[in-house]
């Protein structure tokens, strides 16, 4: 059993919001009582007591669309990459990368992005992966890094046709397979989806045959109208707009995640909503992409359920928080607009993705919910409270102050040291296998 104290208690829940000087208690995977610091010492001294130092103990943070098999383009530079649209940088960047990635190279990607992740404050992630080279058995891969690191991980493989007929019926199968796996070995830290690139990468056999054979299992995860190519195929092909294509295929859905959505129509938002399907913004990509900027103010007005994502932009949610609050303003002109729309992205949107996800009630303190918990080494210098929290999360935190992390009442990260894995050892693993891609490519 631990306490977690001696902090400012954020608890997001409506019961105690915040205390002062706070403390939580966590037995199992569940936390037991939350109340002041000596009481809580008091009244469990059996309990081992971590010490917040007087920073903010606070829900783990989510991350709601990542992509661990970019990991290995960490100052990548290659010569004859000089791209002058989106498609360009997915070809000459991305789709590259991933057709040289072993399964060896996928397990150490995603021992790196986890890493980084959980030293970044994160405790769930949604991600979307693609290793064209060999799709067989690379969820698997990053499922074992999930849970050796502890992490709560939702996988998917990126369908797609790319690279011909045979790679496209071996990412399906990849989806199919996990998500027996997944469904035939329960865990509160594994979840599936089914994996889509995008629309104009997908034809209407395969799209049809990915929703006939996943018979309502899972819900899809697939990037919607991030660059205009999506639009302008849909429209030239099918004569419909993606979503309304993926609507009339039955892909929308409360348990479905559409990525980025920049080029959307008012129709299309109609569709998004009757199907109570999640919208998941990702601000940096988009900007450093050179894409557009997702009507996300018009979304939340509209009720759209949205979260946020990095796109493995960054792992840290609070860089993508604050760069989603100024492309949004930078956008509107409007100097104070964003602030509800990205503060309830990055909080209850992404805890209401994770907690349908998981089967646990996340991002929240609360007795009774998953002991998913961060220690921020933040010491505020105005008022903190909580009122004031998401401003000083926005303006004053970033990933890199959490000093603890746990998953599930176990600590995964102390004074900012993993503790599931010998850092060094693992960290001399991954550039091996990185300098190996980095020669392949």
């Amino acid at each position: 059993m631990y306490i977690i104290g001696n902090g400012r208690l954020l608890t997001r829940a409506e019961s105690i919001p915040y205390l002062d000087d706070g403390a939580v208690a966590v037995k199992g995977e569940r936390i037991v009582d939350i109340g002041m610091t000596q009481d809580m010492r008091s009244k469990y001294p059996q309990a081992e007591f971590v010490d917040a130092n007087h920073g903010v103990i606070m829900p783990g943070l989510i991350n709601a669309h990542t992509h661990i098999y970019s990991a290995f383009a960490r100052g990548l530079s290659m010569p004859d990459y000089n791209p002058t649209c989106f498609y360009e940088i997915l070809d000459g960047m991305w789709w590259r990368l991933d057709r040289h990635l072993t399964l060896d190279a996928c397990r150490m990607s995603a021992y790196a992005t986890i890493a980084e992740c959980i030293k970044n404050g994160v405790t769930s992630i949604f991600d979307h992966h693609a290793s064209f080279y060999q799709p067989k058995g690379s969820l698997n891969a990053i499922a074992e890094a999930s849970g050796k690191l502890g992490i709560r991980a939702c996988l998917c493989y990126e369908t797609s046709e790319r690279d011909g007929e045979q790679k496209c019926r071996e990412s399906v199968e990849e989806n199919l397979g996990f998500i027996d796996y997944c469904q035939n070995n329960p865990s509160k830290y594994l979840r599936a989806m089914f994996g889509m690139h995008a629309s104009f990468t997908i034809g209407e056999a395969t799209m049809k045959e990915c929703v006939k054979r996943n018979v309502g299992r899972v819900g899809f995860h697939i990037h919607v109208s991030e660059g205009l190519d999506d639009v302008y195929d849909a429209m030239h092909k099918y004569q419909k707009t993606p979503v309304r294509r993926l609507y009339d295929l039955g892909i929308l859905g409360e348990n479905t995640i559409l990525g980025h959505c920049i080029h959307v129509t008012e129709p299309e938002m109609e569709l998004i909503k009757k199907t109570n399907t999640i919208v998941v913004n990702n601000p940096a990509s988009n900007m450093g992409n050179a894409v557009g900027c997702s009507p996300i103010i018009e979304f939340y007005h509209r009720g759209i359920r949205l979260g946020l994502g990095t796109d493995a932009y960054t792992n840290d949610m609070l860089e993508s928080a604050k760069t989603a609050l100024a492309i949004q303003r930078h956008n509107s002109k409007v100097p104070t607009a964003g602030w509800n729309e990205v503060t309830s992205m990055l909080i209850s949107g992404n805890a209401d993705i994770a907690s349908r996800c998981f089967d646990e009630q996340l991002g929240s303190i609360s007795v009774g919910a998953a002991a998913d918990i961060i220690v921020m080494d933040y010491k505020p210098y105005t008022t903190f409270n909580e009122n004031t929290a998401n401003g000083h999360m926005l303006f004053g935190m970033c990933g890199r102050d959490c000093t603890l992390t746990m998953v599930g009442g176990r600590i995964l990260m102390r004074d900012r040291k993993l503790t599931t894995i010998d850092e060094d050892s693992v960290y001399s693993e991954i550039r091996r296998v990185a300098d190996s891609v980095w020669k392949s490519v």
